[in-house]
């Protein structure tokens, strides 16, 4: 079974930046794309992804509170906050959250490390996963 990830951030820049990297790192994973916290809930109840990566700082609900709704629906799947603001706060934040913290500019070692770490934890629900 091919492995979801779920991008969301309100840049498409942004996302175009993420997909990129998640591409050279894991080219089977199986990408979808949320501009807002709203679209985001939608595809995480229609696509169950694996894996979400959010951006922090978007017009509405902010990523961080993306994070909580979803860590209390979704307790299994990891789930990483992006951000550029790297307060000491905010990395706190994310935790609380139950989210990773990953800062921006995203750095290939740091997502490939992340998705080690989700990976690991996939397999032990999902071994089958590669």
């Amino acid at each position: 079974m091919a492995t979801k990830i779920l991008i969301v951030d309100d840049s498409k820049l942004a996302r175009m930046s993420v997909s990129k990297l998640l591409t050279s790192l894991r080219p089977d994973w199986t990408r979808f794309e949320a501009a807002s916290a709203d679209e985001a809930i939608i595809l995480t109840g229609r696509e169950h992804p694996d894996v979400i990566l959010l951006d922090f700082n978007m017009p509405g609900t902010s990523g961080l509170e993306l994070a909580a709704q979803l860590r209390q629906s979704h307790p299994h799947i990891p789930v990483a906050v992006i951000s550029a603001n790297i307060q000491v706060e905010i990395v706190e934040r994310a935790q609380e959250a139950g989210a990773t913290f990953l800062a921006k500019p995203l750095t290939s070692p740091a997502l490939a490390a992340f998705l080690d770490e989700a990976q690991a934890r996939l397999s032990v629900t999902r071994p089958s996963v590669r």
